[in-house]
């Protein structure tokens, strides 16, 4: 598990693969957003999709997933104090397999909580034709070594 402190500026992580299935776009859209283009194939044809496409909703949580599981395990986990960025340049389709890259993009020590910190990461997700399906940036809170519980605490006291 990573610190704070571990963290290096340009630091990239990976996750996935990942596969998509027309039934796993059909649960997500049924349960959280139930639009043509998510619910329909036939229909779907007929928006400007020109077939079935996951919801963007439905590729954030995939997203997650995948961090979760990927190499920039975070101490703490992954905290999220904002999003900066969130958009979806290209539809996720059924039999799409994605992957993400993740990177540090800045490092920024609590000047009043000398136990934490942000960091800010940006996520791309990719499908296996290597387009980018999400760009996701977000502002994380990652505890400092000082800060894990059952570390020794060094100074006055």
């Amino acid at each position: 598990m990573r610190t704070l402190d571990d963290l290096t500026v340009g630091d990239r992580f990976a996750g996935g693969p990942l596969a998509v299935t027309e039934a796993d776009i059909l649960e997500f859209a049924g349960r959280y957003d139930p639009q043509p283009f998510h619910l329909d194939p036939v229909a779907a044809r007929e928006t400007l999709f020109g077939g079935l496409a996951a919801s963007g909703w439905h590729t954030a949580a995939l997203t997650m997933r995948m961090i979760i599981d990927g190499e920039g395990e975070l101490a703490g986990g992954f905290v999220g104090l904002g999003v900066e960025e969130l958009a979806w340049p290209q539809p996720v389709r059924p039999g799409d397999v994605l992957r993400i890259e993740s990177e540090v993009l800045g490092i920024t020590p609590s000047a009043s909580r000398p136990d934490r910190g942000t960091v800010r990461m940006r996520t791309l997700t990719y499908n296996h034709k290597d387009e980018v399906v999400q760009r996701f940036t977000a502002v994380l809170l990652v505890p400092r070594r000082t800060g894990l519980p059952g570390e020794r605490q060094v100074g006055n006291g």
